[in-house]
């Protein structure tokens, strides 16, 4: 899950309703088309944030690290009903799954296997360690990569590039540090 929200930039909804046949190995991408949400404390399938599909790159490392995931815990086929809690039922064979076919809670995900990472690690929990930290991560790797305002926000989902510029401007190199002068 950190691999591919970190290196993909996807949300903790987006991975868990991450399914095998997103993943395209062979062109290095990843189809982003569900995220499990909760309604009611329900999970559901849903498109991703705003409605906004989109194919964001599978960076061989990830590629690699959910292959090996794949191979030690393979795909099950979780039905979950489309957008509210008495949609019509979707099955998606997703990577991350409980027994018997369920979604796996991000609640009891945070609670049982992110907030103890934190602890262990000694990061205070709060909003800024977040499983959402991540997607700030990938973007200033992808910002000090040199990567474009454009690309990054068609990455990250976000309809604006706009926005994408006021919530990650201060990752940006400076032009001194871009261009060599000081």
């Amino acid at each position: 899950m950190v691999d591919l929200a970190g290196g993909c930039g996807l949300r903790q909804g987006e991975v868990l309703g991450l399914a095998v046949e997103d993943l395209d190995f062979i062109e290095g991408v990843v189809h982003v088309v569900r995220q499990v949400k909760l309604i009611r404390n329900r999970p559901v399938f849903a498109p991703p944030k705003g409605a906004k599909t989109r194919t964001v790159p599978l960076p061989e490392s990830v590629a690699r690290s959910v292959e090996e995931h794949i191979s030690q815990h393979p795909p099950a086929a979780v039905t979950l009903p489309w957008r509210a809690v008495d949609g019509a039922p979707v099955t998606a064979s997703v990577l991350f799954h409980r027994d018997q076919g369920r979604p796996v809670n991000r609640n009891d995900f945070n609670r049982w296997a992110w907030h103890p990472a934190l602890d262990a690690a000694g990061v205070s929990r709060g909003r800024a360690s977040g499983m959402h930290a991540l997607r700030h991560f990938y973007a200033s790797v992808l910002l000090d990569a040199g990567e474009s305002i454009k690309a990054l926000s068609e990455y990250l989902g976000h309809h604006d590039p706009g926005f994408t510029l006021r919530t990650y401007t201060h990752l940006m190199p400076s032009s001194e540090k871009r261009t060599g002068r000081r």
